[in-house]
Formats: structure tokens, C-alpha cells, sequence
């Protein structure tokens, strides 16, 4: 087979995605390695780079002296074509070796709507994409992300799942695999006992006549009937990457990530990550100046993104701020907060962050009525918003995002056009400002996606709006925005319907996916290249429906696909949850008194570990 040579990257759009070699990548002799692993993220380079989850399991696993990590990227097709066309397989940056030759292809499915690519880059490799076809020879394909609390659409194409936070269980699977190297039967058997890890083939499925789960079991008596996710206790004691790796080219997110704590407790019932990544965990302030400081100094970055679920949440934000700018407003390193809630929204606190530079302010009120709102236990009132925007206003903000969703569980006509009500105050709110202490030139900016129920939420049991009511929704939201300063961004793709029968799907959807590949599709999250109609046909030639996962509505005692995991929170309050929704209910945040999750029994530790908890109990 050839390599990739630099007359084939002068013939594609960006080379700069092709090439490595960027700062603070690893090179290792890979004579001098036991693994080799693959870690490949199913979109393309300036997506993946960007991605946090990545940067932590690279470094981790290259501190291993026995481990060489590498990574890989999904090809555009400009560079597809020419190494179909030129015999070249897929390969990883750092060493340019065909990915064949690995032990581990490890994925992160961070989107259902990526799966297609994973396909792509095995078949690329020149790796059999059915797990049940590969030979002793070929690499394992593991693979975690959020998407792996769904494992089931995947079965087999995927070898192992890890479930929960992989950095030390990767350690754990890479001991096992020296061990059985060679033998990837007993290598998977043995792996099966190591907490969070699935692997699908030492488990059968059995399904009733309406097409429902009857049994899922364990092939092997050894082999444990729930999977439990793992996680980091204390997030000040794992490795965090100290230096990153700093491209040649423009990413999604060029800075330095800075991640403050996991979890969250807000309780809101559309959110999967407010679920499987409980109990939150907090990095101290001191740990998290200490990590910036070594980042900074080893990237030249000038801007710092702290990142979590909901970064007002964390409790020594104010102290985190100060003491950041504080120290690095002098050599313009900039910091921003890249998630606000509407009803922790500090004017001051932003201004302080913005004396380095300036930018638009994002919320997310997610629904336009209060009743709505209630019902997903957001937590936040109309009074929140206002207050926050006349505040930005008066401080000389005068673009304003808007974030909804539409198509949510128990939701009218009367709740969408609440959103251009919603919108219409803030406009009313920037008026009311004195003219001498708002900035000229309004611009409201209101978006809505499609809802899409997920497992482990309280809407994992309901049915998704059907495309037609989008429409109608999508509509009448259109028809009722009236005033000038509001522009209006919706979509109303059937992306949402596929990533909806995947986020539910189970083991029938395997033949669905690979079926829907060899058809041409791929790069489903990049609307130049969906095709609705290739995955029309790859539903009907393998007599699978697509509406039974997306639109039918389920029983509480019916067997999930995903049942066998364990997040550690107890399906009993995710049905009380979901009761209260359903009476417009609001749940207290959990940090105001324990709702009886689970996680703290479950997962064998106190809901809170770090100041939030302890600043609670001292008043």
C-alpha cells in the first residue's frame, strides 16, 4: 500500500489537516511501544481538535511509556477520493502508519449522526466494519462518549464500549490486553469484568412479537449482567494535560480548555450529560491557576475557555475570575465563559472578563413560556432573563442569542409562540434603557433545534414530534416575530429524526447503519452531504421501521436497549421526574436538598465532592 505524499496534499482544500507535526505532539520510537492506539474522532480535524475528551486521553495515554497514542481524523472527501483512488489506507498523523497495523481504533461518539463516518474510516483503513468479520489480525475497535449509553446500534461494529470517564479505565484495558495480546477472545472475556467495560458479543438479545426487548442476558455466568459506568472521584488528582497540542490551522475552539468540574445538578429532564455525568466533582481554584499557568506557558494561547455543564455553577467562579485576570489581564490573555445560565448571569463578572475583549452574550432559556419551562425544570423565570439582559444593556451589550428548543414533551402551539414573546421583552428591555446608557445598533438573534429524546432522561420514554409538526411549529414561530431587531435561525432537517431512532435504537439498527453506508452514506452531520433518501431505502431493505424508535411512545416496564447500564441514577426517579413534568412540577436543584437520584448510593460516594457541597453545608 503507498503513503500519503506531499504532491496528494497539494491536491486537497486544507493539507494542513493531513500533515501532524504540530507543537506538543507526541513522537514516539514505535519499535519501542507494546500498544499502539488509534484514537480517531469520526468528523474532521478542526472538530476533533477541539474536542476536550480527546486532548485528556491523548496525553494520558502517550505518559504511558509502553502506549503510543495517535490521531486520526475523517478524511474530506477531496482527500477520500484520492486515497481510494491511489491505494493510500487511513493513518495516523503523528507516525503516518496505516491504522491497520494498530492494536487499539479507538472512537468517541459524541453524535449518533457520526456513525456513518466511523464505517467510513474502517472500511478507509482496510478494516472489516463488522466486528463479527475481523480476524485475529486486525485491531480492536473500542469506543466511549456519550453516545455509548447507547451501545446497541453499534453491536457489531464495535469490539468494547467503555462507559463512564475512560482515563483510568483505559489504563485498566490496556493491562488486560498485554496480558491476553494475541487472544482476542480471552483479551475480551477478561476485559468484560473490568468496571464500565461492554462487550457486546458475550450478550444475546431476545425480542417479543410487537418488537420489543423480552431478555437481554449475559452469554457467560462470569460475565456481569449490568454494566457500571465508571468515574474520577477527584478531579484534582487525575492527569490533565499540561501543554496541548496547537495546530497549524484554524479549529472550532483554538484555546486553551480549562475544565472546572463534571456534573451537574440542575435536574433539567430534556439533558442526558445532567445525568450520566453526576455527582458533580469540582477542581479547586488554586489546582485550576496552576493547570492554566502550565497550559499558557506551553501553547502561547491568549485565551482560556473554562469549561463544564454550566459554568456559573461553579462555586468559586468570582474568586477563579479575579484571580485569573488579576494575574494575566496585563499580557491581554483573554477568558471566557462559554456557559451561561440565564438565572446566574453576572453583569460585573463578565465585565471584568471582558476588559481584554469584548464579545455577544449567549443564553438559553430553552422554552418561551414559563409553563414550558416548568415543565423541562429549567429553573429559570421570565424575570431572570430580564433582568439579565437590562443589566447587559446598561453595561453596553447590544447583541443578544437566544437558544430554544421546539418539539418537547407536552408542548402547544401556545408555548412556541411564547419564544417570540419572549423575544419581543427583550427588545421592549433594550428600549427601556435610557438612550445615553445603551450601545446603538439591537440585534436579537433567536434559535431553535429539534428536540431529541435521549436514554437516562425523563423524556427517554417519549415520543419525538413528527417532522410534519416541526414544520407547522417552525411556522407559526416564523409568522409571529414581528419586530426588525429579531432575526430567526431554525432547522427542520430529518437529521433530527435519525439521530432520535439511534439515541433509542437497539441491535435491528446495526444492519440498518451498515446497510446505509455501502449506499453512499456518509459526513451525515454536514448537510451537503445527507442524503434522507439513502437511508429511506437502507430502512426498507432491511424491513426495519424507523418511526417504532422514533415516534412510539414507551411503558415504563418495557425493557430499554439500554437498561443494562448502570449511571448510577435510579430509573425510579427518572419516572418521578417525568410525572412531574407532565403536572408542570419544578424540581429544586439538587445542591438546595437531595432528591433521591441514586448517585450517592449507587456509586458508592456524597453527591458533592469539592466546595460547592461544602459551602452548602456551611450556610
Amino acid at each position: 500500500m503507498n503513503r500519503i505524499s506531499d504532491d496528494i496534499l497539494f491536491r486537497v482544500e486544507k493539507p494542513a489537516r493531513y500533515i501532524g507535526g504540530e507543537l506538543n505532539s507526541f513522537i514516539k520510537d514505535k519499535n519501542n511501544v507494546d500498544v499502539r492506539f488509534a484514537f480517531c474522532f469520526p468528523d474532521v480535524y478542526e472538530v476533533g481538535m477541539s474536542h476536550l475528551g480527546m486532548k485528556i486521553l491523548y496525553y494520558i495515554l502517550n505518559k504511558r511509556e509502553d502506549t503510543y497514542c495517535e490521531r486520526v481524523f475523517t478524511p474530506w472527501p477531496d482527500l477520500e477520493n484520492l486515497m481510494r483512488e491511489k491505494e493510500i489506507l487511513l493513518y495516523a498523523l503523528e507516525s503516518k502508519d496505516p491504522i491497520k497495523d494498530f492494536d487499539f481504533i479507538g472512537f468517541t461518539l459524541q453524535y449518533e449522526m457520526s456513525y456513518t463516518n466511523i464505517l467510513n474510516m474502517l472500511d478507509l483503513a482496510g478494516v472489516p466494519i463488522r466486528a463479527s468479520e475481523r480476524s485475529e489480525d486486525d485491531p480492536l475497535v473500542i469506543c466511549g462518549g456519550p453516545c455509548a449509553y447507547n451501545p446497541e446500534p453499534l453491536y457489531d461494529i464495535v469490539d468494547l464500549f467503555s462507559i463512564g470517564e475512560g482515563e483510568e479505565q483505559l489504563q485498566e484495558i490496556i493491562e488486560v490486553y498485554k496480558e491476553y495480546k494475541g487472544n482476542k477472545k480471552k483479551f475480551l472475556r477478561e476485559a468484560s469484568h473490568i468496571e464500565g467495560v461492554y462487550v457486546p458479543s458475550l450478550y444475546t438479545v431476545d425480542y417479543n412479537n410487537d418488537g420489543t426487548i423480552q431478555k437481554f442476558s449475559p452469554i457467560y455466568a462470569d460475565v456481569p449482567s449490568k454494566v457500571k459506568k465508571t468515574i474520577i472521584k477527584d478531579l484534582n488528582k487525575v492527569d490533565y494535560p499540561d501543554k496541548l497540542i496547537v495546530p497549524y490551522t484554524d479549529i472550532v475552539h483554538d484555546r486553551v480548555m480549562l475544565e472546572t468540574f463534571r456534573g451537574c445538578t440542575r435536574g433539567c429532564r430534556f439533558c442526558q450529560a445532567g445525568i450520566i455525568y453526576r455527582p458533580v466533582r469540582e477542581k479547586t481554584t488554586d489546582k485550576l491557576l496552576e493547570q492554566a499557568d502550565s497550559i499558557i506557558e506551553n501553547t502561547g494561547y491568549s485565551e482560556v475557555s473554562l469549561t463544564s455543564l454550566s459554568i456559573c455553577d461553579y462555586s468559586d467562579l468570582k474568586n477563579l475570575v479575579h484571580s485569573f485576570m488579576l494575574k494575566y489581564e496585563s499580557d491581554k490573555i483573554g477568558l471566557s465563559l462559554p456557559s451561561l445560565r440565564v438565572d446566574s448571569f453576572s453583569v460585573g463578572l463578565i465585565n471584568e472578563i471582558q476588559k481584554v475583549r469584548k464579545t455577544g452574550l449567549t443564553f438559553a432559556p430553552e422554552a418561551g413560556s414559563q409553563r414550558m419551562r416548568d415543565v423541562i425544570n429549567k429553573g429559570v423565570t421570565e424575570k431572570n432573563l430580564m433582568d439579565s439582559v437590562k443589566n447587559a444593556f446598561e453595561s453596553g451589550w447590544s447583541t443578544i442569542k437566544l437558544y430554544f428548543m421546539i418539539g418537547l414533551p407536552y408542548e402547544t402551539l401556545d408555548d412556541i409562540i411564547g419564544i417570540s414573546d419572549l423575544a419581543e421583552k427583550v427588545v421592549d428591555q433594550y428600549f427601556s434603557v435610557p438612550k445615553e446608557k445603551r450601545k446603538k445598533g439591537l440585534k436579537v438573534t433567536v434559535s431553535t433545534s429539534i428536540f431529541v429524546p435521549k436514554p437516562f432522561t425523563s423524556f427517554q420514554w417519549s415520543p419525538q414530534i413528527k417532522m410534519e409538526d416541526i414544520r407547522e411549529k417552525i411556522q407559526v414561530l416564523r409568522k409571529s416575530i414581528k419586530r426588525k431587531q429579531i432575526t430567526y435561525n431554525w432547522h427542520e432537517s430529518p437529521v433530527s429524526y435519525l439521530e432520535a431512532v439511534f439515541a433509542r435504537g437497539d441491535r435491528r439498527l446495526c444492519d440498518v447503519l451498515v446497510e446505509a453506508f455501502k449506499m453512499g452514506a456518509k459526513l451525515d452531520g454536514w448537510s451537503e452531504y445527507f442524503n434522507f433518501d439513502i437511508w429511506t431505502s437502507a430502512f426498507e431493505k432491511c424491513e426495519v421501521n424507523g418511526d417504532f424508535y422514533a415516534y412510539r411512545q414507551r411503558d415504563y416496564d418495557e425493557i430499554l436497549p439500554w437498561d443494562f447500564i448502570d449511571v448510577g441514577v435510579n430509573k425510579e426517579y427518572l419516572i418521578r421526574e417525568n410525572e412531574r413534568a407532565k403536572l408542570s412540577q419544578v424540581t429544586p436543584d439538587c445542591r438546595l436538598g437531595c432528591e433521591n437520584c441514586g448517585v450517592n448510593i449507587n456509586l458508592d460516594g456524597e453527591c458533592f465532592n469539592g466546595s460547592v457541597f461544602n459551602k452548602i453545608q456551611q450556610g
